[in-house]
């Protein structure tokens, strides 16, 4: 991807007098936050700007970094004062970027103070987690910073006040602890890479060191039981981090630190930082193994985006500041290079097992198979990306959703495939994955790429029309799944009328009971279509997403209960009766399906070579 002109016509209005007061040399930003609210969803910000007299435009944070859109939650910063030389100042909204604020510097002032409340009662994953045990300090939602200025040039001191008796983890360095912590100047760019994850039942899994640089994993989570992990988990953490630099052959950080909240009130998700990540997971998922197992696949995913997407970077998403619209063209690199390794550094560590591992790219195919393919490619899933990642419930087979995770990540398994064919096994991608994301040991920097040195990459390890091969998948519209990968590294994809044990693992994880594969539909809390397959039996049926399932054959329905009436219904040929309601209306529909229940899967092929097998195993014994 090309630098946008956007991109450079904002580093260009950086500079123009009366866009910004700009800091004196070397003055540093402060940010105090004061967390010992969070129990009631209110974390306080004290910001101090370096400034001289004249028009200051300040702009709060709108394009969070890892979510590639604008994000910043500047509705839910409330009680907004600037003052200078103890003097409050007015403050003007800009009409047209809600996230700048101007002030007028009085003469003689050499800084601007800030401060404001942050409101965190939401259970969305944009949100801060803030709740009566545990706190998530994410700066770019508590800062204000100079308009026009680079981020990375953008020296400051921040600190932390956090609840009595907290403890707290961070990949940041600390000057002093306590309740109020404090931590090392670094850049504006630096301290919203690194969150600071704090809470009343925290516990820290040392990893030890690989190449002489610190690993650990930080808990915090809503009991003291939440918060330990097994031996053999915290085994899997220290594996995976070995695992990863021999797949790299270098890493790009002084320390990392995995942060994961433990928690059942905000959804799971995760986010990347260059010396950390956020993982958000069930209050299970770390003391229990089988819950556990439906996490395999998280820790690894992020830990890779410190390589893949922090590290290197598509130019289009590597901008100077949080202002400049991103461009999310090279998602499919960005995520679905991270998602493919993150299942094979969660098979190499042991922390999936391989046939785990085989279950969740079953998955990735079903995710992708609707019928929105026939008119969106995969491009178009990236470049809208700001639409299509928080979209109306419901439709999602038709309009496509983020497929450039789990499309990509079955395409980059292609090139693997093709690369180990090509060489008879002696490279594979993880030769491209040395070359382009490795290189040599280097503290936290980040090295913008375009899709011509990604090309220039892969023939560098193999020649192959690899400009054609990801035209030809990720730039037309193409109503197939690219299957070569699982097709040439030794299996097929099939179907089962045995439920697989990873799918059983992660419905009861997270309450829902699936049956697209066969009737089109899933099931969610509260026996709510959570969707349905737009042309699947119950969509042509007239089933709707958001409706309630009430009754199946008219029986109360149970999963048990619509699972027999698959049965039945194969035995019999006879439509089933789904009764619905849908905003207080009650509906009879008649799906017409006889097929039983299935699940995608992945079938060996006898006589073909197992490189998938080869690709997931370990690179160390």
């Amino acid at each position: 991807m090309r630098l946008l002109p956007g991109l450079a016509l904002a580093l260009v209005l950086g500079s123009l007098p009366g866009t910004a007061a700009a800091a004196p040399t070397g003055a540093p930003m402060t940010v105090d936050v004061d967390a010992t609210d969070a129990a009631h969803g209110k974390l306080r910000s004290h910001v101090t700007i370096p400034a001289h007299a004249g028009e200051l435009a300040l702009v709060y944070p709108k394009w969070t970094p890892g979510n590639h859109r604008p994000t910043g939650p500047i509705n839910d910063a409330v009680d907004l004062h600037v003052r200078a030389g103890g003097k409050e100042l007015a403050w003007r909204r800009d009409s047209v970027d809600v996230h700048q604020i101007k002030v007028t510097v009085p003469e003689g002032a050499t800084k601007v103070e800030v401060d404001f409340e942050l409101l965190r009662y939401g259970q969305g994953s944009d949100a801060t987690a803030a709740k009566p045990t545990m706190v998530d300090v994410v700066f770019n939602h508590l800062v204000m910073y100079p308009k026009g200025a680079k981020v990375a040039d953008l020296a400051i001191d921040a600190s932390v006040k956090l609840p009595q008796g907290w403890k707290h983890g961070t990949a940041l360095k600390k000057k002093s602890d306590g309740e109020r912590v404090a931590f090392e100047r670094t850049t504006l760019e630096m301290l919203v890479d690194s969150p600071v994850l704090a809470g009343q039942h925290l516990a820290r899994h040392d990893l030890g060191t690989e190449r002489g640089v610190p690993h650990g994993v930080t808990v915090v989570g809503e009991t003291a039981e939440s918060v330990k992990a097994p031996p053999e988990l915290v085994a899997g953490w220290k594996k995976l981090v070995v695992e990863a630099h021999a797949l790299f052959g270098a890493r790009h950080y002084d320390t990392y630190e995995f942060l994961v909240v433990a928690n059942d009130h905000v959804p799971s998700f995760g986010l990347e930082h260059h010396q950390s990540s956020e993982d958000y997971v069930l209050v299970k998922a770390v003391s229990d193994k089988d819950t556990a197992r439906t996490y395999a696949s998280l820790l690894p995913h992020e830990y890779v985006h410190s390589w893949n997407g922090k590290h290197r970077r598509p130019k289009g998403l590597a901008t100077p500041d949080y202002q400049t619209p991103m461009q999310g063209d090279l998602l499919w690199v960005y995520e679905g290079l991270t998602n493919y390794l993150g299942i094979v550094l969660s098979a190499r560590s042991g922390l999936a097992s391989a046939e785990d591992a085989r279950s969740e790219i079953a998955g990735d195919v079903s995710a992708v198979s609707g019928p929105g393919r026939a008119w969106r490619p995969l491009a178009d899933t990236a470049t809208a990306v700001q639409l299509i990642h928080s979209p109306r419930s419901g439709g999602r087979s038709i309009r496509r959703s983020l497929d450039y995770y789990a499309e990509g990540s079955l395409i980059w398994l292609e090139a693997d495939v093709i690369i180990r064919q090509k060489t008879n096994g002696q490279k594979s991608l993880d030769d491209f994955c040395r070359a382009f994301l490795g290189g040599k040991d280097s503290p936290a920097e980040v090295r913008p790429y375009d899709l011509d040195e990604v090309l220039r990459t892969l023939n560098g390890v193999v020649a192959h029309d690899w400009k054609e091969f990801f035209a030809a998948r990720v730039d037309r519209v193409n109503a197939s799944v690219p299957l070569g990968g699982i097709e040439n590294g030794g299996y097929r994809v099939g179907f089962t009328d045995k439920k697989p044990e990873y799918t059983k693992l992660r419905e009861g994880a997270f309450k829902t009971t699936g049956f697209w594969e066969s009737l089109g539909f899933n099931v969610g809390k509260g026996d709510s279509i959570g969707d349905v397959l737009d042309g699947g039996p119950a969509s042509t049926a007239g089933l709707v997403p958001g409706s309630k399932l009430v009754a199946v054959d008219r029986r109360r329905y149970t999963k048990e209960g619509l699972a027999a009436a698959l049965a039945r219904a194969k035995a019999d040929r006879k439509p089933i009766e789904l009764l619905v309601e849908r905003n207080e209306v009650f509906g009879s529909l008649q799906v017409d399906y006889h097929e039983g229940a299935r699940w995608r899967m992945l079938e060996r092929v006898d006589g073909k070579p197992d490189l998938l097998g080869a690709i997931l195993a370990p690179k160390l014994k």
